[in-house]
């Protein structure tokens, strides 16, 4: 992935005084480690979340078990909390999360390996993407985390206080 793209996510969150917040599962905070690669991210990024099991979604987040039983893991519903959870927990203004299958194997009652549900999420309103990827696992992990710097770069281009 290019450096561009996040230098220019940093750059703007400066100069639109925001901060950004992400909720990473299949990831495992890749998304953050790139973010905190660029100089200065540390003025528009303060706070991550790698939240791999259900139990640290729920716990760290708040997602509400409910979810997880009815929808599981990898849904837009939990996609969604746990986007809200991190814009609550952090105090950022605008917050991301991924959840997905990398894969090689995923439950086959579920979404197909390569299933990824990404919630962008500021404070007056929210959305949700569904993604399907394929490849390796560590491919799928990188795709995501390309996907999410897009949304957030598309976002902040937007000039639009929500997503």
């Amino acid at each position: 992935m290019e450096m561009h793209i996040t230098e220019t996510i940093v750059r703007l969150l400066k100069e639109q005084h925001r901060s950004v917040s992400f909720a990473e599962s299949l990831t495992g905070g890749l998304i953050a480690s790139t973010l905190v690669s660029v100089s200065g991210a540390s003025e528009v990024f303060g706070y991550g979340f790698v939240t791999y099991s259900d139990d640290a979604k729920h716990r760290l987040l708040g997602v509400d078990q409910q979810i997880l039983n009815e929808h599981g893991s990898v849904s837009p519903q939990c996609a969604a909390a746990m986007a809200a959870g991190a814009l609550s927990h952090s105090g950022a203004d605008i917050a991301l999360s991924v959840t997905g299958f990398a894969g090689p194997a995923g439950p086959k009652d579920y979404h197909p390996v390569g299933t990824v549900f990404m919630g962008l999420v500021c404070r007056e309103t929210q959305q949700v993407k569904e993604l399907h990827f394929t490849g390796s696992r560590n491919e799928i992990r990188s795709r995501t985390m390309e996907e999410a710097f897009a949304a957030l770069l598309d976002f902040l281009r937007s000039g639009d206080t929500t997503p």
